[in-house]
Formats: C-alpha cells, sequence, structure tokens
C-alpha cells in the first residue's frame, strides 16, 4: 500500500483501519474533484422539480398544521390533533426550516423561501443558528475544540475530550437535551460551559440574549398562549397537545441528529490535523465525520433527507431531496477508493449513539 500522508496518518488513528483504506495526496485531490463534479452536476440540474417539490412540502406542513390546530376543538379528536401538529412541526424544522436556512433553494427567488428572510419554528433564531450551524459546524465538522455540535458542549462523545467526573451524568444530561433540545439548540451559542471555565466573559453574550429572548417570546405566545387561548374552555388540553407536538419533535430531531453525527465509525479530528486542508482534505473529513440512516422514502422525508448525513456534509448547499440520488454515486465512489460510506437502519445507529453516550461517561482505562 502506498505510504500515506501524516495528515492521513493521523485521521486514521480516530477511525477503523479494517474498513477506511490510506490514500495519498494525488489520490485527495482526484477524490475531491469526483465530488465537485458531482456537486456542480447537480447545480447545473436545478429547476422545477425541485421548485415544486419544495412547494408541496410546504403545502403538505401547512395542511397538518391547520388540521391539527383545527382537531383541538373536538376533544375526543386530541391523539389526532397532536400526531397533525407534530408532523408539521417536524416537516417544518427537518425538511423545510433547515434546508431552506441552508440556501439550498435562495436559486429560486422565492422570498419566503430564502435562507436570509426565513425563520423556522424554533426558539432559535434562525440567524443566530445560521451563524452556529451553517459557518462553524459545517466548516469545521467534527474538529475538537471548534466544532461545538460535538456534544453540544455538554456531553462527553468522544474519547478525546478529557475526562472529569461531571461526565458521569452523560446519560441523564443527553435525555434532557433530547426532550429539550430546540432549547438546547438556541442555548447553544451562548457557550455555557466556556463561560465557566473562564474563557468566555458572560458580557460577551449580550447581543445574542436579546435576539434569543424576542424568539422565545414569539414560540411561547404562539404555542402555549395565543393557540390554546382561541380554543376557550378547552384551553389545557390544546396547551398539553402543543406542548407534546414539541415534545415529540424534539426528541425526533434529537435522535437523527445524533445518529448522524455520533454512531460508531465517525471520526473526530484535531486542529492541527485540518490546517491548510485541500479540497479533498475537506471532503475526506466530511466522510468520516458523519453517518447514514437506511430506509424508505417517508424516513427521508421526515428526518429533512438528514438520513443522508454523509451528503448533507458534503453538499450542504445543494437540495436535500437530492441527497438520495446522489447517495449511491457517493457510495461507488468510496468503495472505488476503498473509504468507509457509515450507514445502517436506525435501531442500529440510535444503540451505537446509545453505547457512546454511556461509554463515554466513564473514565477511560488506564494501560
Amino acid at each position: 500500500m502506498v505510504a500515506a500522508p501524516s495528515y492521513i496518518d493521523e485521521v486514521l488513528e480516530h477511525v477503523d483501519l479494517q474498513e477506511t483504506k490510506r490514500l495519498t495526496e494525488e489520490q485527495l485531490e482526484q477524490f475531491g474533484a469526483e465530488m465537485d463534479a458531482i456537486r456542480q452536476r447537480i447545480l447545473d440540474d436545478l429547476g422545477e422539480k425541485d421548485a415544486s417539490y419544495i412547494r408541496k412540502v410546504v403545502k403538505y406542513q401547512r395542511g397538518f398544521e391547520i388540521a391539527g390546530r383545527a382537531l383541538f376543538y373536538l376533544p375526543p379528536a386530541w391523539p389526532l390533533a397532536v400526531a397533525s401538529l407534530s408532523i408539521s412541526k417536524i416537516l417544518e424544522n427537518m425538511e423545510i426550516g433547515h434546508n431552506v436556512m441552508h440556501g439550498q433553494y435562495d436559486w429560486m427567488g422565492d422570498p419566503g423561501l430564502n435562507s436570509r428572510m426565513y425563520d423556522w419554528d424554533n426558539v432559535c433564531p434562525g440567524e443566530q443558528w445560521k451563524y452556529s450551524h451553517n459557518y462553524i459546524h459545517h466548516t469545521f465538522t467534527n474538529v475538537l475544540g471548534k466544532d461545538r455540535d460535538i456534544g453540544y458542549g455538554i456531553l462527553r462523545m468522544d474519547e478525546d475530550q478529557k475526562w472529569h467526573p461531571y461526565y458521569l451524568g452523560n446519560p441523564l444530561y443527553a435525555f434532557l437535551l433530547m426532550i429539550f433540545f430546540e432549547w438546547g439548540v438556541a442555548m447553544h451559542d451562548l457557550e455555557v460551559e466556556n463561560i465557566v471555565n473562564g474563557s468566555r466573559k458572560i458580557e460577551e453574550n449580550k447581543a445574542l440574549h436579546a435576539g434569543i429572548m424576542r424568539k422565545v417570546k414569539r414560540q411561547a405566545l404562539k404555542d402555549y398562549l395565543l393557540f390554546p387561548a382561541l380554543t376557550g374552555p378547552l384551553f389545557p388540553l390544546t396547551f398539553a397537545g402543543n406542548v407534546t407536538a414539541n415534545l415529540i419533535r424534539n426528541i425526533w430531531a434529537f435522535n437523527i441528529i445524533f445518529c448522524g453525527h455520533f454512531p460508531a465509525g465517525v471520526a473526530t479530528f484535531t486542529q492541527e490535523e485540518c490546517e491548510d486542508e485541500s479540497r479533498g482534505h475537506w471532503y475526506y473529513r466530511q466522510l468520516l465525520g458523519s453517518a447514514n440512516i437506511t430506509g424508505g422514502p417517508l424516513m427521508h422525508l421526515m428526518s429533512g433527507n438528514l438520513s443522508h448525513q454523509i451528503e448533507h456534509h458534503l453538499f450542504p448547499d445543494l437540495p436535500a431531496r437530492r441527497y438520495p440520488e446522489v447517495a449511491e454515486e457517493v457510495r461507488e465512489i468510496c468503495e472505488r477508493y476503498g473509504l468507509q460510506y457509515n450507514t445502517g437502519p436506525l435501531h442500529k445507529q440510535l444503540g451505537s449513539v446509545a453505547k457512546k453516550i454511556f461509554t463515554m461517561a466513564l473514565p477511560p482505562k488506564k494501560g
């Protein structure tokens, strides 16, 4: 086998050597060129089918929301109301909000689907999320000390994160983050853990506080006061229904996102490993730092196509509906280069994530 550059040698310390081949710098350049070619081909092919798709999803999402809100006026239909509203919130957050705010549909020229104007049904302000997610996370994917999505500043999700007795609570923190996921995302940019350790001053968060509070007030008014009040004496049932729908959305989003980032075989990287990386290195890092979830069209739709997290990290600005289309080609290229393509059913990836959460709670074994 051809000797690998030091960059790749270091990266491979984090992954399964039996499943990942060492690439030369020339091979990495070729790999990057093939990924660029896929992206450019899809960009050149964007058109009415893509526009019709996202508009149809918006139409159905709004239909589910209207149906859910209306069904709260019929107490026996409460479970159906919750189910309908939950589907609406999942579609809005996953397939519409997340993807629209990535700029995947800016080319349409539709103000309602423009990344600069869209703000989702979530307590996290869209502008704040776009900075922490679109820029920080997608630029420094799985780079320790840069990508704060590794554990969200709360969890230990990698053996290279220094262990502390605090992490014995890893399973509890993960459960609470899952239940209150939208709130965890909203608080993400406050970097509470850095304030605690003294590397960030609380005064630095003043600019963020106002935006978060505006969004929190708006969401709380809508879900927990306005819509319940409109149902009059059914206020308690409607209030409970909105709480439940948000809970279901939080649990679903947490599990999909964690299965795309933290199952076994997903790599992390040091900042030194990623200095002056080429385009091929960047694509290589996205591939090794991601995982997919197998499933049918419904799974892909309800996950916002983040069931194709590998393709999303490779091509974050392409309409997510195209990920299943390019996934076969990406996988074929990976097989040709001998690269790991981490994928599996939801239950397998969830089990792997859960195992990691519990394992990382414990101190490293000595020796």
